[in-house]
């Protein structure tokens, strides 16, 4: 792609899943020539859906098409000596390697990472992995439930105060995963960057637990300063920050700050209730937020969740309506975005999530579809000689 920011930058992904599918498809829609390596089993995204008109076929998972659009596809046995040693050929014309391969298959399935840094110094290798490459996990199997545990995030997302007998709930789908693709991303554009001062590789590791703890926000605020453990169970010190039911739906509200509290009481109409002590400051609405909701929910309950939320908009109060799939693909604003882009397979179409910026400097753009499996495997061996 002509004037795309990372034109002329060689990507080689190996692997099975989303973290490493979805970190090269952040640098394949920006130009990278990525090329995916698959077993000859083809990737399990492949057989993960969904499909269309729910009736599985490989080259038509919804999963698949969305996370490797742009991509160049090849299949390889990295077991075998042919395969090990195409993949090698592969990999010394690449600028960058990312895998999501537990550390104890690395070395065999191709990606001893020590060895090809020592055969191709220009390289930069991104390995995304559950725990890291150093301590006593390093070795342990991870799923995205568990990861979420692991990461802390589960500890602090249930029920709350209002059912503390509720499990707690992970985010819908390979969130984790994604968390660990954007992560390696970042990652390894910097390493590039470094390497136009340098003229060397690296290899950089991210640790999917670490990626999710980072994301904790003030929880790790919370002790040294309070002696508080953050917790989805019990109350929040502050108030308002919660759900309410409208007539249409559920909407979020977030007015911590006083100015903000003063704006959404002006907005209701500087109901009398709003002056009293009880809610004199953040802390104490947090303190007698029972009362406080039931004034803000007697109000909610009779308005509509895009009439609250462009009104919070106007006085900058960071309100958010709960939106399903089809409130999003509705969605006026995403739409006047142009957020949404279109993948073609045979017999069907998908709507996908399109760019998750707007750079005005670096095309982002949908070149190619998915390939369908071993697609590609002889033009690029022939072109790296393998």
């Amino acid at each position: 792609m002509s004037g795309a920011a990372l034109s002329g930058l060689r990507v080689v992904e190996c692997g099975e899943g989303v973290s490493a599918a979805y970190a090269t498809k952040l640098l394949a829609d920006l130009g990278a020539d990525v090329i995916k390596v698959e077993s000859p089993a083809g990737d399990a995204t492949r057989r993960r859906g969904p499909f269309p008109g729910g009736s599985p076929d490989a080259e038509r998972s919804g999963l698949f098409v969305y996370l490797n659009a742009n991509k160049r596809g090849v299949v390889l046995d990295a077991a075998t000596s042919a395969g090990a040693a195409s993949l090698a050929a592969l990999t010394g014309t690449a600028d960058v390697l990312v895998h999501n391969l537990p550390p104890r298959a690395m070395a065999a399935q191709g990606v001893a990472v020590d060895a090809l840094l020592a055969a191709h110094p220009r390289l930069v290798v991104a390995s995304i992995t559950p725990y890291g490459l150093n301590g006593p996990r390093r070795d342990w199997a991870a799923t995205d439930l568990t990861l979420w545990n692991a990461g802390g995030i589960a500890y602090l997302n249930g029920g709350g105060a209002e059912a503390e007998d509720l499990p707690p709930l992970k985010p819908y789908g390979q969130q984790a995963e994604y968390q660990g693709g954007v992560n390696a991303a970042i990652a390894a554009l910097g390493a590039l960057r470094a390497r136009q001062r340098s003229g060397r590789g690296q290899h950089v590791v991210v640790s999917i637990q670490q990626a999710l703890a980072a994301i904790l926000e003030l929880t790790f605020e919370y002790w040294p300063y309070q002696q508080l453990v953050a917790s989805r169970l019990g109350r929040k010190p502050i108030q308002p920050l919660d759900f309410l039911e409208c007539r249409d739906g559920w909407v979020f509200i977030c007015c911590v700050e006083e100015h903000q509290w003063q704006e959404f009481v002006r907005m209701i109409g500087s109901p009398e209730w709003a002056g009293i002590e009880l809610f004199a400051d953040r802390l104490s609405r947090g303190a007698n937020w029972d009362a406080l909701k039931l004034f803000l929910q007697e109000w909610a309950s009779e308005q509509s969740v895009l009439e609250v939320y462009h009104a919070a908009q106007r006085r900058r109060i960071p309100f958010a309506p709960v939106s399903t799939m089809g409130d999003l693909l509705a969605s006026d604003h995403l739409k006047a975005r142009g957020f949404f882009a279109t993948l073609d397979v045979p017999g069907a179409r998908f709507t996908v999530p399109g760019a998750p910026y707007q750079l005005s400097a670096t095309p982002w753009a949908i070149r190619r579809p998915a390939p369908r499996l071993g697609e590609h495997t002889q033009d690029v061996l022939r072109d790296v000689g393998a």
